[in-house]
């Protein structure tokens, strides 16, 4: 799984492909794109974006398509149960809305307007007492409102000085239902973070074909891991060729498990231990 490296200097050079993020590795600042392949995938990666941002203490807009369900079976999809959402919704910290309103409110599109809008609800959430703003919005409007593809293109890159404020947090999704391929595969390319499009996904990425070989995994947004599945890990490690390595980062808790396992005698397997909130930001200023 690819790594998450926080940012220095918000954005300074964005790269050329969107790196492949699990959702919960989001950060304040991050500016993400989302290749929705399936209703259900869609709403598992968008409730936990939603829950995470709540836990936070960030405002939270989520903002979805006139065709998409309505609010309330929305709000019920987003809560499971928990009465979260549905508290942070009766109290202001979470907002539903759609995009038609909130991006063509006239019929016709302005990213001055939209740069200046969101600015503005930055700032609401900051007097509001939250952490930070999040946002999660299905970009199906620019179709129905005929807004071409290098429009789109330019509007996400014109968003991005935005991001210099790192309490600001944004996961654009595009359908390949309503989109091109090569409009939704150009996003990554002007947002800095592509979103993994299911909760299960593993990012996977050749850095070279030499020897040594290193594998690197990504496990610092992961709660509870069965003995077996670590022991298996552990095992992994312990047959790689002597110079390959199994990098794994996880929390104190993951470290205990592998450490109990006799993880200290595979010289393989590389821990590398994150504390929870190591990191992130610290609030408004």
């Amino acid at each position: 799984m690819t790594e998450h490296t926080r940012h220095g200097h918000p954005h300074e050079s964005a790269p050329t492909t969107a790196r492949g993020v699990p959702v919960g590795a989001l950060r304040p600042g991050d500016h993400a794109c989302l290749d929705v392949p399936d209703a259900q995938a869609h709403w598992q990666v968008l409730t936990a974006y939603t829950r995470t941002g709540l836990t936070r203490g960030e405002k939270v807009m989520v903002v979805l398509d006139p065709a998409d369900v309505g609010d309330d079976d929305a709000l019920a999809r987003l809560d499971t149960g928990t009465g979260q959402a549905e508290e942070a919704r009766r109290s202001g910290q979470l907002e539903i809305v759609r995009n038609t309103a909130v991006y063509v409110p006239d019929g016709r599109f302005s990213r001055e307007r939209q740069f200046r809008l969101y600015s503005a609800e930055l700032e609401r959430a900051r007097m509001e007492g939250r952490t930070g703003l999040r946002v999660g919005a299905d970009m199906a409007w620019g179709k129905r409102a005929g807004v071409s593809d290098a429009q789109l293109l330019d509007y996400e890159a014109f968003m991005e000085p935005l991001f210099v404020d790192p309490r600001l947090t944004a996961m654009c999704w595009y359908s390949r239902h309503q989109y091109a391929d090569h409009l939704v595969a150009a996003m990554r390319t002007v947002h800095p973070l592509q979103v993994m499009t299911h909760l299960d996904a593993l990012e996977v990425t050749r850095t070279d074909d030499a020897s040594p070989l290193r594998y690197s995994l990504d496990l610092t947004d992961l709660c509870y891991m069965e003995a077996h599945t670590a022991w298996q890990l552990v095992r992994f490690a312990r047959e790689l060729p002597d110079g390959d390595t199994l990098d794994v980062r996880c929390g104190p808790i993951l470290e205990a498990v592998f450490r109990g396992l006799g993880s200290d005698d595979v010289r393989q397997l590389r821990l590398r231990t994150e504390t929870e909130g190591e990191g992130e930001g610290e609030g408004w200023e």
